[in-house]
């Protein structure tokens, strides 16, 4: 329920972007569209899996098929961290330039920007992923973990993975840590030109347009943040899991949930849906 709740949430999301000509304005809508269609990616690459693990009862997956998923689970996350960095960016621009906003966040512009973040995802992955392949795993071959990540298969690798791991540290500074400072600095600009608006009710108006965005960022780098730094010991392995289920399928979750409860455009495009549906069935 989980899986179709993401898939038809996140996909109704990017029907309304495309489909409603207000929404193709300001650009905000444009990486709306863009996050949704990386969510349904990021959590088809799990879910689809571990479902028929359950269903099956098979719990082993070939050595190609758990580089596949590593692939794809690496490429999405990083592009989403790339992909809120220049949603930041565009409410930063929205916020604290206005006046230039729409000269310097054209759809030319947008495009680069959503561009940049699937490849930079993409390429970034393929580097880790092109080194982990290299690795030799001759140990127990059982892992503790419910989809293919990067830190569990460190822990089956019976070579070297000195070189592996510093690779992975300079990569989770370039598509993790970048990001997110580059949000928190996006961010505490915003702050600091809301504050300085004068009315209540201009401060709140403001603020709304990017609490949205602000959500789902903290809940996206905070699990992140702790999957990553609490230590793979015995007894916080299941803790990890939880979190790792946190913004591996609870994020995916919520965005749509976020977006179309919080901002009144994409709430105005889905009654407009659904009377233009009801019109539509009424009339045949």
């Amino acid at each position: 329920m989980i899986y179709l709740v993401i898939v038809s949430g996140n996909i109704l999301i990017v029907v309304l972007v495309v489909a409603d000509q207000h929404l193709h304005a300001p650009m905000t809508y444009f990486f709306l569209g863009n996050l949704s269609s990386l969510e349904t990616c990021y959590s088809s690459t799990i879910l689809p899996r571990l479902l028929a693990s359950f269903l099956a009862g098979d719990r082993t997956i070939s050595a190609h098929d758990y580089m596949a998923q590593l692939y794809f689970f690496g490429s999405f996350a990083a592009t989403e961290c790339f992909l809120l960095t220049a949603m930041a960016c565009n409410r930063y621009l929205a916020i604290c330039q206005p006046l230039l906003y729409a000269s310097l966040m054209t759809w030319k512009v947008s495009l680069w920007l959503a561009a940049a973040s699937w490849l930079l995802g993409f390429l970034l992955t393929t580097i880790a992923t092109f080194f982990l392949s290299r690795l030799r795993f001759c140990g127990p071959k059982a892992m503790d973990h419910f989809f293919c990540d990067f830190i569990p298969l460190l822990e089956l690798a019976c070579s070297d993975t000195s070189v592996v791991k510093l690779l992975g540290f300079t990569l989770s500074l370039l598509d993790v840590v970048s990001p997110f400072l580059f949000t928190l600095a996006s961010y505490v600009c915003i702050r600091a030109a809301i504050l300085k608006i004068p009315s209540s009710v201009g401060r709140q108006k403001a603020f709304s347009t990017c609490s949205s965005h602000l959500t789902v960022v903290t809940v996206f780098y905070g699990t992140l943040t702790v999957v990553y730094l609490i230590a793979r010991t015995a007894p916080l392995r299941q803790l990890n899991k939880v979190f790792s289920f946190f913004y591996t399928v609870l994020t995916p979750l919520l965005n749509p949930l976020i977006y179309s409860l919080w901002n009144r455009e994409v709430r105005e495009a889905l009654r407009k849906v659904v009377r233009n549906a009801l019109a539509c069935t009424q009339s045949s």
